[in-house]
């Protein structure tokens, strides 16, 4: 997330530390949310018990996963034209097999399996345990489904590979599946229920990267702020607990509060949040915490309040507001994020007027900004005509990027002049001589790489900006050293 983007969609090749003893070839791309890419650790850490090594080479591959998105339109066609690679290095390679996992997998595994019969396996997101029986129906000349939903998969006793890892940050998994319904999201379909994982499993998972001197941790779930451990279940059962079970339940702040206390020097994130689930306790463990991060991605989708009730978000436009008030009263330094789809159907140029005009409000750091994509099976699909023209929405969207632009440049000239702490990840994309970071509001910085290494805080004097990065000098070693 280090620019503003109109589409997202990533692919990546996992490369697992290689085991002597495993003798079989893994290629595995992911493609859509972070979400997906903490899974494909998890796949990969299944499958080295099963004598896979991953390899980045496609050719090699005994077994290719493509690790699936079903969120828009575009992500499906770019995971189908890999699937057309795929099976044309098969024809060369015709001992590989090919497997499609994420939600892709679960929305259209007849499709693959028994009318295009492009792949050899399909696994949901909740069955990645069941991929070593799975592979065994594979290997024995037979097609494998498993894409049953699980009112309990948490994966807290797998330990992820970190796979082609820049040792400075990682993602650890709290939550899975989604209970909010929005009419235009495929997410509660594909990945079920909203269920928490054991926060005894998370302090252990993060105990682990620490020792493995990590230095960032982003907590991470489809709605993180809607986390709740009463000792296992789906959220939606809560109200039938136990007095002890209720009396002992830990939230999303209660485990915020949790992990900053145990790992003062690991800074900390999490993603994704909804408006109407974050509360003010939430916001309060922020600002206590010098080591959480002021930053919270806060998804909008639209300012229109007619449009946000098509959308059944729970939340309204003054709701909203008053959310953002609190977040900049109590963390007065805190960036904020969004996500906005515009061409929703039935979607007026007041609507889009409207959005305009929260933007004006808030002036977010950056964005993620899409036209609406129909997406079968969602209730937007069956209830919904998608009635915005095409050059209606592209033009919406290019005034909606436009003021983003114009907007993360201001946010971005308020650092000019200042020093503010980075942590580097990585060589800067544009130049070997310099380092990339990013602050404690997620925003890229770059400056000359001078005795500096991977994983430092340094202190770096700001000298100029552009609207998705700052540019500077370091001057010197962060305290967090």
């Amino acid at each position: 997330m280090e620019k503003i983007i109109d589409e997202s969609i990533q692919g990546q090749s996992l490369n697992l530390d290689q085991k002597k003893e495993n003798q079989r070839k893994l290629f595995i791309e992911s493609y859509g949310c972070q979400m997906n890419f903490s899974d494909s650790e998890i796949v990969a850490s299944i499958l080295a018990k099963e004598g896979f090594n991953t390899t980045q080479n496609l050719e090699d591959a005994d077994l290719v996963l493509v690790n699936t998105c079903s969120i828009r339109d575009k992500a499906e066609q770019t995971v189908r034209k890999r699937l057309q690679k795929y099976n044309a290095v098969k024809k060369i390679n015709p001992g590989m097999k090919v497997g499609v996992l994420g939600c892709m997998a679960e929305r259209l595994k007849s499709k693959f399996l028994e009318e295009e019969k492009i792949v050899d396996l399909v696994v949901g997101p909740d069955a990645y345990k069941d991929l070593p029986n799975l592979i065994e129906e594979v290997d024995a000349g037979r097609n494998a489904v498993n894409v049953i939903l699980s009112k309990e998969e948490t994966y807290g006793d797998i330990s992820p590979v970190r796979l082609q890892s820049n040792g400075v940050s990682a993602f650890v998994s709290i939550t899975r599946g989604c209970d909010n319904m929005c009419t235009f999201c495929v997410v509660p379909f594909t990945r079920g229920r909203e269920r928490s994982r054991d926060p005894q499993s998370i302090l252990q998972e993060i105990e682990e990267l620490v020792n493995q001197n990590f230095k960032e941790i982003t907590l991470l779930g489809q709605n993180v702020d809607s986390y709740l451990w009463y000792g296992g279940g789906l959220k939606k059962d809560f109200v039938k607990a136990s007095d002890f079970q209720k009396a002992t339940a830990v939230n999303f702040a209660k485990l915020l509060d949790m992990v900053a206390e145990k790992f003062p020097k690991i800074r900390l994130r999490f993603t994704t949040s909804n408006p109407q689930d974050m509360t003010l306790d939430v916001i309060n463990i922020m600002a206590k915490h010098k080591n959480i991060c002021k930053y919270i991605h806060l998804p909008i989708q639209s300012g229109s309040d007619r449009i946000l009730k098509e959308m059944n978000r729970l939340h309204t436009r003054q709701e909203y507001f008053e959310l953002i008030n609190n977040i900049k009263k109590i963390i007065p330094e805190c960036a904020i994020s969004q996500d906005i789809i515009t061409g929703f159907p039935t979607e007026t140029e007041e609507d889009h007027q409207d959005t305009l005009s929260l933007m004006e409000y808030v002036k977010y750091e950056y964005g993620f900004m899409f036209a609406y994509s129909e997406r079968p099976g969602t209730l937007a699909e069956r209830k919904l005509e998608d009635d915005v023209p095409y050059d209606t929405k592209k033009r919406r969207l290019a005034e909606i990027i436009a003021l983003q632009r114009s907007h993360s440049t201001y946010r971005h000239e308020g650092y000019v002049g200042k020093t503010i702490e980075i942590l580097i990840e990585k060589e800067s994309k544009k130049s070997d001589m310099h380092w990339s970071g990013r602050n404690t509001q997620n925003i890229v910085a770059v400056f000359p790489k001078g005795d500096y290494k991977v994983g430092d805080f340094v202190m770096v004097r700001i000298d100029e900006c552009t609207s998705a990065t700052l540019l500077g000098e370091a001057v010197e070693y962060s305290d967090n050293n």
